[in-house]
């Protein structure tokens, strides 16, 4: 190749693109200690999970996601006694990974005895091991099979005394990356006469403006465009009640979080859902973005008047 003289030949300088890193997570542990939680959380922090896959499946699982232009690169497999003896064959798929450089982690989630009884007999259903046996006899075979990958783990969590948030925060502590952490806001505008949407958290109410409606100039318009976006923001309380607004929202929002309530839908409404809302759930949704939160706004009625 010929380079005109003075300019770089930044062909011969520039890599391709690295592929992204692909990851396994490797969900087991006693039956009843919260492996179905766990998934649930990893499914929220956009992982592909798989429930009860033979551990050989995991192989061509993992050469799909590996191959170009494949956007899955993480997948959370839960693996477990349920496999019978399926399961035995884990140990040397986890060789094959370590061979061929794929990153694999294992998370083992435990209890005590006492608990995992309790558990069993309040959902009133038998160990997966006891066969004809007692509870008891199902969980201390299981302990046995299991030692091995116990002993191997990467993340070990003892939800005997956790709830299902404390376990959602283990589980996101241990794997979650912090872009994850955000909570997701939907602000939604909408007219009361077509209802109140059913998923809203948070219903504000922007009858108490003045409607642009009865301003000819403005009618035809809606809460997008500049001349009816500035007589709203403009009219006697509004900037002053979005703020008061947002500002009343922030605690919410942080109590969401810690909660382990991460999609959250701020319905804001007037008559049609044409003028005031649109306006108004737009200039909220900005305010919320300048806080660092990721919004969508969606304006449901628009376009049925």
């Amino acid at each position: 190749m010929t380079v005109p003289q003075g300019i770089p030949a930044v062909e011969a300088v520039t890599h391709p693109p690295e592929p992204p890193t692909s990851e396994v997570l490797i969900i087991t542990g006693m039956s009843g200690a919260g492996r179905s939680r766990a998934a649930m959380v990893l499914e929220d922090l956009d992982w592909y999970v798989v429930d009860n896959l033979p551990p050989k499946m995991l192989v061509p699982l993992v050469d799909m996601m590996t191959r170009a232009g494949s956007s899955i690169t993480r997948v959370g497999a839960v693996v477990d006694v349920r496999g019978r003896e399926f399961f035995n064959d884990l140990n040397d798929v986890l060789t094959r990974f370590s061979k061929r450089g794929i990153h694999y982690r294992i998370l083992f989630l435990d209890a005590s005895d006492e608990v995992l009884v309790r558990r069993f007999e309040q959902v009133r259903r038998p160990h997966p091991l006891q066969a004809d046996g007692r509870i008891l006899d199902g969980i201390e075979t299981e302990r046995h099979l299991l030692g091995a990958m116990r002993s191997r783990s990467d993340v070990l969590i003892d939800t005997s005394d956790l709830n299902v948030h404390d376990l959602a925060r283990e589980v996101r502590k241990s794997v979650a990356e912090a872009s994850h952490e955000a909570l997701r806001i939907n602000v939604v505008s909408f007219g009361f006469k077509y209802g109140i949407p059913l998923d809203a958290d948070h219903v504000v109410d922007m009858r108490f403006l003045a409607n642009p409606y009865w301003i000819t100039e403005l009618r035809h318009l809606t809460g997008r465009d500049a001349p009816v976006r500035d007589f709203v923001l403009g009219l006697p309380g509004a900037t002053e009640f979005i703020d008061r607004y947002v500002a009343a929202l922030e605690p919410v929002l942080s109590g969401y979080l810690n909660e382990e309530k991460r999609y959250v839908t701020i319905a804001i409404g007037c008559t049609g859902g044409k003028h005031r809302s649109v306006a108004v759930s737009e200039a909220i949704a900005q305010r919320l973005r300048d806080l660092g939160h990721p919004v969508a706004v969606t304006a449901r009625d628009l376009g049925k008047e």
